[in-house]
């Protein structure tokens, strides 16, 4: 649709913005919350001593009390001959001791403050290949008095979020969840985008199918999975009692992990926070864009025909296929194997939030089913027997689409003045929706049909960030994507921006929050259902499709914390698009019920889009509609 340009009153002169923006930094810096500092990393915490099947480890103090152990290995360094292979278990380092002072590093990404790196230019290369390492927190037992036996405490696995292309475990602090609810608490590292998830027939071909799989990233998980159960009794955690969870990407690997048979076992319990159940069928990952059946135009088929330009072994697009054509499975192994990072990241751009695009996650009948997550969600004979949390925030869109140029002027790069609040308001809330549809109702749907009584939804809907200049963050943000994680944690901490929404004003309220959020993930990491955290908080109960369905997840402030039935169907939404008379025309209102359907592919898709309002979608194509909207 149209956007009207912004009011005459924000296009002030430049001088003035910048005296503004001085003001709204002063501001901005005076009203953040500031964080708990961190203990002296630099010696051993006496009494953090742990004996572990492969070797002496100690850690330090941690921030919120208890004990941490950083940068411990869960598996070989995958480097070298085992880049894009399975991971391998670490090498022991008996007799000497483990000093676990400092985080390992990132695994290779662009770097971005919505990943936790904010100590370099965003869109630097960083990281490095060997980089999958864990961290641990947990309370401060001596290492004669670490709980054994049945007192050996609950254990919650962090996975993180990034897209599956940035992101690293040493963003998230676990030990004011640690020491606060007795629990153990684990963040993982594990190989990223094209490194974490590429698969092509000349890749890997003698080898096994975990190797030809193109999951590395997901097997990872599943090896740091495979280390707790053997080492997390070492740090007082319950092997037996061991819960997944994780936000947006973290989260829909949670969902992976729940249908991938080689998890099975590996854990108890599992939180989704924010996501949704997507995997690429292998042709998508591997073919070119030309071919009977289209790969993506980042596959591991336009890679390497991108590769063989850029080493001069072709000078078009057309000569490169014929010269990839000629290639055994061993030059094409070679070929991937001797890049160096710098030269393998060079074929991907980074779109701004340190994100890139290229096919991950993989229908490949071997890690996964050989059909989509969504398609077997009813199906017992692949989804783990376990209690599942599902739950997204309100306002999921609105921190993408804030500096959407479309919606919004951004001033001096960080300033934005929405064009069309309506619009804005209109279109977050229709992506936001989706994404609870296809993330957690539906979801939810079908894991009750096999699991009655243990699904548990909720929405969360805190908004109460402050207002800077005339920047009204609560209705620019509000309940918007990764917000919740800090109230997980209790740790506020998303990055110098992402902090400004946390001001003294809203700290009570976010606290309190805050602690119900603990309580109820470690009462469900305990029992297998959050009940009513701890005797503290309202009865959260399954899921149940006549009845109040999801936990409400807001301060007193705005009604706290209460069961609700906020449940919708697909086609309702998109019946509401059509009547919706703001949309310029049917294009429009289509072009939206194209990304609801783009989220919502694995139940609903083209055959949903095409049958909406009795065929008024049908003369549109919503692949077109939706490449054509990316494209301007």
């Amino acid at each position: 649709m149209k956007r009207i340009e912004a009011p005459s009153s924000s296009r002030n002169d430049g001088l003035t913005w910048r005296l503004a923006i001085a003001a709204a930094t002063l501001l901005l810096g005076c009203a953040g919350q500031p964080l708990a500092p961190p203990p002296d990393p630099g010696r051993a915490a006496p009494g953090s001593l742990r004996e572990t099947p492969l070797g002496a480890v100690t850690g330090t103090d941690a921030r919120y009390g208890g004990y941490t152990w950083r940068g411990i290995p869960y598996a070989a360094p995958p480097t070298g001959a085992m880049r894009w292979r399975a991971p391998q278990a670490p090498v022991p380092w008996r007799p000497a001791t483990l000093t676990a002072r400092d985080f390992g590093p990132p695994c290779p990404q662009f770097a971005s403050q919505f990943g936790g790196i904010n100590d370099i230019p965003a869109g630097t290369l960083t990281g490095q290949e060997d980089c999958l390492t864990l961290n641990v927190y947990s309370p401060a037992f001596a290492p004669d008095r670490v709980p054994k036996g049945e007192a050996r405490l609950p254990v919650m696995v962090w996975i993180h979020g990034g897209g599956n292309s940035i992101g690293t475990s040493s963003f998230y602090d676990g030990s004011r969840l640690a020491t606060e609810q007795d629990v153990v608490v684990v963040t993982v590292n594990y190989r990223l985008g094209t490194l974490g998830w590429l698969r092509h027939p000349k890749l890997n071909g003698p080898l096994g199918p975990l190797d030809r799989s193109g999951n590395f990233g997901t097997l990872d998980l599943i090896r740091a999975l495979e280390w707790v159960r053997d080492t997390i009794g070492a740090f007082g955690g319950d092997p037996e009692n061991v819960t997944i969870f994780g936000e947006s990407a973290g989260g829909h690997n949670v969902f992976t992990l729940l249908v991938s048979p080689l998890a099975r076992g590996l854990f108890h319990r599992a939180i989704v926070q924010s996501g949704g159940s997507w995997e690429e069928p292998t042709a998508f990952a591997e073919n070119l864009i030309d071919d009977p059946e289209p790969g993506d135009r980042f596959s591991s088929g336009e890679l390497l025909l991108h590769l063989i330009q850029k080493q001069g072994r072709a000078d078009d697009r057309g000569t490169a296929k014929l010269v990839l054509a000629s290639m055994s499975s061993e030059d094409v192994d070679q070929l991937l194997r001797k890049l160096t990072i710098e030269e393998l990241f060079g074929a991907y751009s980074d779109a701004g939030i340190g994100m890139y695009r290229s096919p991950r996650v993989f229908s490949d009948g071997v890690v996964l089913p050989p059909v989509p997550v969504a398609q077997v969600l009813n199906d017992p004979m692949w989804v783990a027997d376990v209690p599942v949390i599902l739950g997204s925030n309100r306002d999921e869109q609105k921190v993408f689409s804030l500096f959407d140029p479309r919606y919004a002027k951004v001033y001096f790069g960080f300033y934005p003045v929405l064009r069309d609040e309506h619009a804005y308001q209109r279109d977050t809330g229709i992506v936001s929706r989706s994404w609870k549809l296809a993330g957690v109702d539906f979801p939810a749907s079908q894991l009750a049909q096999i699991h009655p009584g243990e699904v548990f939804t909720y929405r969360w809907d805190w908004d109460e960030e402050p207002t800077i200049l005339t920047a009204r963050l609560s209705r620019l943000l509000g309940a918007t994507h990764a917000f919740e994680i800090p109230f997980v944690f209790g740790h506020f901490d998303l990055g110098p921006r992402g902090n400004l929404a946390f001001s003294r004003s809203n700290q009570a309220g976010r606290e309190a929050l805050s602690a119900a959020m603990r309580a109820y993930w470690a009462s469900f990491a305990r029992d297998g259902a959050p009940g009513d955290g701890g005797g503290r908080y309202p009865s959260w109960t399954p899921w149940n499709p006549s009845a109040e369905r999801d936990m409400l997840l807001d301060t007193p402030a705005d009604g706290g914390i209460r069961m609700t039935r906020d449940s919708e169907t697909i086609e309702d939404l998109a019946d509401e698009i059509l009547a919706d008379k703001s949309f310029e025309d049917d294009r429009a209102r289509c072009l939206a019920i194209a990304f609801v359907a783009d989220d919502a592919h694995a139940f609903w898709g083209e055959a949903g889009f095409e049958r909406v309002g009795g065929g008024r979608c049908a003369p549109f194509d919503m692949h077109e509609l939706i490449e054509a909207y990316r494209a301007d």
